[in-house]
């Protein structure tokens, strides 16, 4: 391994970026392919008969201007045919026809309706604890004496406490 600052030598002696740089201004240079396309005044190609047609075929000729569009199609609904296009993939999921219900494995059936009955436990059991504090609170509520009829001992200490402030014993 070398020195952080260096670059990265491949193979050749050459550093990575200088490679990459000398590789992309070749690329810039090179004259871009050109795409052949079928003279339209030419005449439509000699095509195979349909029938004789295989997945190996040359199809090419079949997308010629000149190529009436339903004779295109039907070498193309016969290439496509063929079983080696018609594998599924496995991640077709959606392929399903849910329309048709299954009956639930009876297995299945008992869990639900565990399940049902776990919630409606835990249901009861919070309305008995809600209906258990209720009840505390009011037990709670009926033990306290009412304000009106607090002890007079009370109700005189709660007189004097205000007279008695922090600031009365200071001299202003």
């Amino acid at each position: 391994m070398g020195k952080p600052d260096e670059a990265p030598e491949r193979e050749g002696g050459e550093a990575f970026l200088s490679r990459w740089s000398r590789r992309k201004e070749e690329a810039r240079e090179a004259p871009l392919p050109t795409k052949q396309e079928p003279d339209p005044k030419s005449p439509a190609p000699e095509l195979p008969p349909i029938e004789s047609l295989t997945p190996d075929s040359d199809y090419r000729a079949f997308f010629h201007p000149k190529v009436n569009d339903d004779v295109r199609r039907a070498a193309l609904k016969k290439l496509f045919g063929d079983p080696h296009f018609n594998v599924m993939d496995g991640l077709d999921v959606y392929i399903d026809d849910y329309s048709k219900s299954e009956p639930i494995p009876p297995a299945m059936l008992a869990g639900m309706k565990t399940a049902q009955d776990i919630l409606r436990w835990a249901r009861e059991d919070k309305e008995e604890f809600d209906r258990l504090e209720a009840q505390k609170a009011a037990e709670k509520k009926a033990l306290e004496p009412p304000a009106a009829e607090q002890p007079a001992a009370e109700v005189r200490s709660a007189e004097v406490a205000p007279a008695i402030s922090p600031d009365s014993g200071k001299n202003s």
